[in-house]
């Protein structure tokens, strides 16, 4: 029992006496403790693992309010980029089966889609990264603990179980990477009891059939694309704008796509309540805000896309002093990842003004593990940070909005060179490419930096993440022309690119 004691997790009667110990003494149980075992978090302690420090990672997944639960890895590996970009690829697959027919395939009618095989399989993969990453982390000697966790001061952490036990750890520098979970409109009937979230869309065990989905952002949008392309009957109800935020030209185009492409779009619409009838299907009431008519339609699933809230309110944050940004949530954070208090640093969704992606949280958390052990000073960099959005017709971009650029520089201070485009692929299947378009945003003077670049059509990401390393080399329009394209591509007319917007010519690309 002696020996018990003098271990390193002190149960709840020894914390007290445990905390003053290690703060007199000035020695800790870990140089890091990190809370969130997400994409970051992981990241974040592997790295400082490997560059010599001890280290700990508390992970535990609040079950979401239909009671769906997950392994370790975050938001992205299993219940974001993951599963979304599996089920983007089973909707591809079925618009690929159409296309064959034309490229000669004898395929017989019916095609249908089966939801519960593509879902076991999805799930299958998830579970195994789970492993994985716990695997990784004992190959790196990062001690892993299923217990949530919460601040005491700047140097000690509160473990609780799922049991409900209490554990304490000391370290050196905490890091928060607790990330965000999806919101609920709580003021609105029926809206938690019956509806779900993307925290369960993507474990559903049966299709989750006729489907409306309540939001615009790309999580809607994308949630939207692969459920109409795997034949469900799916709405999308818009409140305002599509896609705030990003380059809304682009926007348009994506949800003109998604139309073409049979998703159904309910603009400028609020939800007012949903009821479960007698029959199991879930009716849903809503307000039309140019009109103030009220319409009602039946949906046997209902998938709100509405923001997400950061997970912050239960760390004990504000009792610290750790400083919160009131409308949001979001801890506010230096360059550096700091917080306001000393020795804790926060990073990824959970900060103001950070991009919610999964990449920047990755190499916010390697840079900021390297600098707290000493090997770096290299802040990390969130301009011109690339992304996509996995909607049927893809979009992805890197750098300033065409709208952002214009309030940056002027709408005279600006040039955008834009093109329509028709990918090879789509010619023999007789596919609507009308919305396949970039525009490369530039500096109207001097050597005319690039400041935007935009592209919606296939496989949009794998073409933008090369440009997106021109922008770390200050590239320049000149630059783009004197890049030889790779024939016959779609990415080549990104280098062929010529008219101008102001130029008022027709911007379409004739020939091969």
């Amino acid at each position: 029992m002696a020996a018990l004691c003098r271990g390193r997790h002190r149960w709840k009667r020894t914390n007290c006496l445990h905390v003053l110990t290690r703060n007199l003494t000035g020695i800790y149980d870990y140089d890091l403790v990190v809370i969130g075992g997400g994409s970051g978090g992981l990241a974040c302690s592997k790295e400082a693992a490997q560059l010599g420090q001890k280290v700990a990672v508390l992970d535990y997944v609040e079950p979401s309010v239909k009671g769906t639960k997950w392994g370790l890895g975050g938001t992205c590996v299993n219940v974001g980029c993951i599963p979304k970009k599996l089920m983007h690829q089973a909707a591809l697959l079925g618009t690929a089966v159409k296309d064959a027919r034309k490229y000669g395939w004898q395929i017989s009618d019916p095609v249908c889609h089966d939801w519960a095989i593509m879902a076991e399989a999805i799930q299958n993969h998830v579970r195994s990264l789970n492993w994985g990453h716990r695997v990784q982390l004992q190959d790196k000697k990062v001690k892993y603990l299923n217990v949530k966790g919460s601040l005491v001061d700047k140097h000690t952490v509160k473990g609780l179980t799922k049991a409900g036990k209490e554990m304490i750890l000391t370290a050196k520098n905490i890091v928060i990477a607790t990330g965000g979970r999806p919101n609920y409109p709580s003021e609105i009937p029926g809206a938690m009891e019956h509806g779900i979230t993307s925290d369960d869309i993507f474990w559903l065990k049966q299709s989750p059939g006729k489907t409306l989905v309540v939001g615009a952002s790309y999580v809607a949008l994308e949630c939207a694309g692969f459920l109409t392309g795997i034949g469900l009957d799916t709405t999308v109800m818009v409140r305002s704008i599509a896609l705030r935020g990003f380059d809304q030209q682009m926007a348009g185009l994506i949800t003109d796509h998604m139309e073409a492409y049979g998703t159904k779009f309910l603009w400028k619409s609020v939800p007012k309540s949903v009821d479960k009838l007698s029959s199991g299907a879930l009716q849903v009431t809503w307000t039309d805000t140019r009109t103030g008519d009220q319409h009602k339609d039946t949906y046997d699933s209902v998938l709100w896309a509405v923001g997400r809230a950061p997970e912050t309110k239960a760390l004990g944050l504000e009792q610290l002093g750790v400083h919160l940004k009131k409308e949001t949530g979001k801890i506010l954070l230096g360059s550096d990842e700091s917080t306001s208090v000393p020795n804790i640093y926060a990073f990824g969704d959970i900060g103001e003004g950070r991009p919610e992606l999964t990449p920047t949280a990755i190499k916010a958390g390697k840079l900021l593990a390297r600098r707290l052990a000493g090997f770096s000073n290299e802040i990390m960099n969130y301009d011109n940070v690339p992304t996509t959005v996995f909607t049927p017709l893809e979009y992805a971009c890197v750098g300033l909005s065409e709208e952002d650029a214009e309030k940056r520089h002027g709408k005279d201070g600006i040039e955008v060179y834009h093109a329509f485009y028709k990918p090879l692929e789509f010619i023999v299947a007789e596919r609507d490419a009308s919305q396949c378009y970039l525009k490369v945003v530039c500096a109207r003077g001097g050597e005319q930096k690039i400041l935007g670049l935009h592209f919606t059509g296939p496989n949009a990401g794998e073409v933008t993440q090369g440009f997106a390393m021109g922008f770390q080399c200050g590239a320049t329009y000149s630059h783009l022309l004197q890049t030889v394209g790779i024939h016959p591509t779609c990415a080549e007319e990104l280098v062929k690119v010529n008219i101008t917007k102001r130029s008022g010519l027709d911007a379409a690309v004739t020939g091969c």
